[in-house]
């Protein structure tokens, strides 16, 4: 494999043991990323080397390794987002009861990176840190999207099947224009359960110095909390916190 090839695979392998804490068996390695059964063994075998990953020999995953924590902690410093973000988490979380997100936009995905735990006792567990989504699955995705260029969003509608993945059943590109339309009139968005069954969120998008959606903050919890005499009182109060980090990452 020539070399950027190779920067390529291992940055997918990685992006892919990422999303889940609990692991990922090679099996599921080589459907998810469409390589080689031996072109995976070989580069998960070389990372697990460099401390970059490890081998859970009870359960046969792998899992990110120690090396990785040390650079994430170096590579923190660079990015005060949690600063900026944090207190607006803990806020959302005390006032509403749920769990609290901030996830970052990179690329065609979201990534939750910031989680504060609600007082309600029943949670949702489809989003934790690491976890990816194409743009415009789930309420962080869906409030980003809403805000590009309408070219930017016609290019990923125009190859949604391809864009979503297995999110594409739950999500079709009709559900995704209503979301996109409705959270653009409200200013915030909401997931009916379309990711797991009874499993709400709603986000508000968090914009840059460019004015260009680049954050969101997110609520998940169960259907009763979310029905819909409760998603005025949430949306205000997301749209409230994102127009507070927006405005304060717009001062910097």
């Amino acid at each position: 494999m020539q070399g950027a090839q190779v920067v390529g695979r291992v940055a997918l392998l990685l992006r892919l043991v990422g999303r889940k804490p609990e692991g990922t068996s090679l099996a599921g390695l080589v459907r998810e990323s469409g390589l080689t059964r031996p072109t995976v063994h070989r580069l998960l075998t070389s990372l697990a080397a460099e401390g970059l990953l490890e081998h859970d020999a009870a359960t046969g995953k792998w899992v990110l390794g120690p090396e990785i924590f040390l650079l994430g902690s170096v590579a923190a410093a660079r990015f005060p987002m949690e600063d900026i973000a944090r207190p607006s988490l803990r806020r959302l979380a005390s006032e509403t009861g749920e769990s609290a997100f901030f996830s970052i936009r990179r690329g065609n995905e979201t990534v939750c990176v910031l989680r504060e735990e609600g007082s309600f006792p029943v949670r949702s567990f489809v989003l934790h840190e690491g976890v990816r989504f194409p743009l415009g699955v789930a309420s962080a995705g869906t409030a980003i999207m809403a805000f590009l260029p309408p070219e930017e969003q016609e290019e990923l509608l125009a190859d949604w099947k391809a864009h979503a993945g297995d999110f594409a059943a739950g999500h079709s590109a009709d559900v995704v224009r209503r979301n996109l339309e409705e959270t653009r009139l409200t200013g915030y968005s909401v997931n009916p359960g379309l990711v797991l069954e009874g499993s709400w969120g709603m986000g508000a998008a968090v914009f840059d110095q460019q004015g260009r959606p680049a954050w969101a903050l997110s609520l998940t919890g169960i259907e009763p909390r979310f029905r819909a005499d409760r998603q005025e009182f949430l949306g205000k109060l997301l749209l409230e916190e994102a127009h507070k980090i927006t405005a304060r990452v717009q001062r910097a």
